[in-house]
Order: structure tokens, then C-alpha cells, then sequence
């Protein structure tokens, strides 16, 4: 089993990783990850994106998940990375993270999970942010 996963360091790209990393280990799948930037406003300095996909593919070695992860290129839209990989892949099932957004804003606002919902050949899994704590 194959399963891709849109990544963001924000609570809906933590909380979209999460359920991709429990899938992937229910399933013993492989994981692969597209993943954005660091967002944090605590960082000190930035780091490359390829620094950014180091330090996560090490992290999730650590959880003893089978994974690849992409560095996003930012000139490319991130829901076509996303449908780009997954059917590169083969992919299974695709993860995303999604905000609440007012009615005017889904209506006005063009969306990357929108798109992946929409265009995905495979099962879709949207996730919300963990609860705060």
C-alpha cells in the first residue's frame, strides 16, 4: 500500500502527518510526503527545503515508517504535486490537512484540498487540526 501525504509545518499539516504516519502503520504502507516550508514563527533562521525533507524523513525514520519525502517546489501548485505524486505512486489513499473557512471564503478562495478532493483518482482522508489542549 502506497500513501501520500500534503505537509505543512501548521496544527492541519501536524494532524494530516499523524493520520498518514497510524494509516501507514496499520496498513504497513509506504509513506511518501510532499512537503512545504517550515512555517513556525518560533524558528530563528530559515532552512532550505531540502534541509526542511532531511530533517523530517529522519524524523519519521525514528517512528519506523517506510518513507520518501518530496521537497515541495514552490513553483508548482501544491495540489498538483500532491495528484502528481499520488499517481506517480500509485498511491492508495492521499492525506491532506484542512482549515474551517467561512462560506464567502470557500466560495471566493480557490483551495488545494478543494482540488485534491475533487481530481484525486485515489480515497481521499481530510483531516482537522487536533483539538487544543
Amino acid at each position: 500500500m502506497n500513501i501520500v501525504v500534503g505537509y505543512v509545518h501548521t496544527p492541519e499539516g501536524e494532524a494530516a502527518l499523524d493520520a498518514a504516519i497510524a494509516q501507514a502503520r496499520v496498513s504497513d504502507a509506504d509513506l511518501f510526503v510532499i512537503s512545504g516550508p517550515d512555517t513556525g514563527d518560533d524558528n530563528a533562521f530559515e532552512i532550505s527545503l531540502e534541509q526542511h525533507a532531511d530533517a523530517l524523513s529522519t524524523r519519521l525514520d525514528g517512528l519506523h515508517v517506510r518513507n520518501v519525502v518530496y521537497p515541495h517546489d514552490p513553483t508548482i501548485d501544491p495540489a498538483d504535486a500532491i495528484l502528481d505524486r499520488a499517481r506517480i505512486s500509485g498511491a492508495d489513499l492521499i492525506v491532506i490537512g484542512v482549515r474551517r473557512r467561512s462560506p464567502v471564503g470557500k466560495l471566493l478562495l480557490g483551495s488545494t484540498a478543494q482540488r485534491v478532493l475533487l481530481e484525486a483518482d485515489a480515497p481521499v482522508l481530510a483531516v482537522k487540526r487536533h483539538p487544543a489542549t
